[in-house]
């Protein structure tokens, strides 16, 4: 009998600046792997748009890498991590569940079964594109150290801001506001349950701040907001953009602490005790609260992802996150 073969395509950055969809034919799933097809995927607008755009420093290539990546930055490279799909074939107690994988933008795809976690039933297909988000913002949290009582400060009221401040905002007797220069946002942090105020309306006196906006305005923002020895955690990351960091002013008189929050490694408060695998499971039971479809303001195509990539990496317009489908 002839081997099973699919024709899969998947999405490439040729070069910065122009993506296509390229076809490849995969083939039987060996012992222990698993053929997914491709239900939504997520794109992580800010990452994948400094991708896109070229702006991947050469001293991050090795550490930019995702999961399953194939190619190398800047081009050709096949990149993305918020896959979520259905498996067709292979192992059979994964047989037709629905799963979530660190997989770039792909319609079909054969990966390891230890690979993909299972989707809960609460969590529809394009809520679950978010994990990826979620796993980052549920580490935030883990390394912010932020307990009951806190005056915190999310700067930033993009995904990973706005999935923050909501792990944030229940805890007990915390202040809370999200901000950000967009009125926009904030009807979504109404949403959310949580304070909303633009930059010259934000209070101070924070003795935590999280900054998410990845822009130089942004964090000179956190570092005013901060409260004598507060910390500000940086989720941003800025590509090969160098940025003007005001460390004069009040930073040293106020004591303050500077640090970086990165997803690649569990916090060290839980790393002893919670695996890579754990965490993203616990990010994808959280997606379960149904208030998070409000992050997802647009939809796409899979055929049409070259067009909209560019549009997204070109063309700011104040959206969240935008899902790609498959069917």
């Amino acid at each position: 009998m002839a081997a099973m073969t699919i024709e899969a395509r998947a999405f490439w950055l040729e070069q910065p600046g122009r993506g296509i969809l390229r076809t490849t034919t995969l083939p039987e799933p060996k012992p222990g792997e698993v053929l997914v097809r491709a239900l939504t995927s997520g794109i992580s607008r800010g990452t994948e748009s400094l991708v896109f755009n070229g702006a991947v420093p050469e001293s991050q290539y090795q550490a930019m890498r995702c999961p399953f990546q194939d190619g190398d930055f800047p081009g050709p490279v096949k990149y993305g991590y918020a896959s979520v799909g259905i498996v067709e074939d292979g192992a059979p107690a994964m047989k037709d569940k629905r799963v979530f994988c660190l997989y770039p933008h792909q319609d079909f795809y054969i990966v390891p079964a230890d690979s993909v976690v299972p989707v809960p039933d609460a969590v529809p297909d394009a809520r679950a594109a978010l994990a990826a988000n979620m796993e980052t913002a549920l580490n935030a949290k883990w390394d912010s150290g932020a307990w009951i009582g806190d005056r915190i400060a999310v700067v930033g009221a993009g995904v990973v801001g706005c999935l923050v401040a909501s792990l944030l905002k229940g805890l007990s007797k915390v202040r809370l506001q999200l901000i950000d220069i967009d009125p926009r946002r904030a009807a979504i942090a109404a949403k959310l349950g949580c304070d909303f105020a633009l930059p010259a309306d934000a209070k101070g006196d924070n003795n935590l701040v999280i900054h998410t906006s990845a822009s130089e305005a942004g964090l000179a923002t956190a570092l005013s907001l901060a409260a004598f020895e507060a910390t500000v955690l940086e989720l941003s990351w800025y590509g090969d953009k160098r940025i003007a960091v005001p460390l004069g002013e009040n930073f040293h008189s106020k004591r303050l602490t500077l640090r970086a929050s990165q997803v690649g490694a569990v916090a060290p408060s839980r790393r002893a005790t919670v695996t890579h695998r754990e965490r993203l499971i616990a990010a994808l039971d959280l997606l379960a609260d149904p208030v998070y479809d409000h992050l997802i303001t647009g939809e796409s195509r899979f055929a049409d992802l070259p067009q909209t990539m560019t549009r997204l990496a070109t063309a700011p317009d104040g959206a969240l996150c935008e899902i790609v489908r498959y069917r």
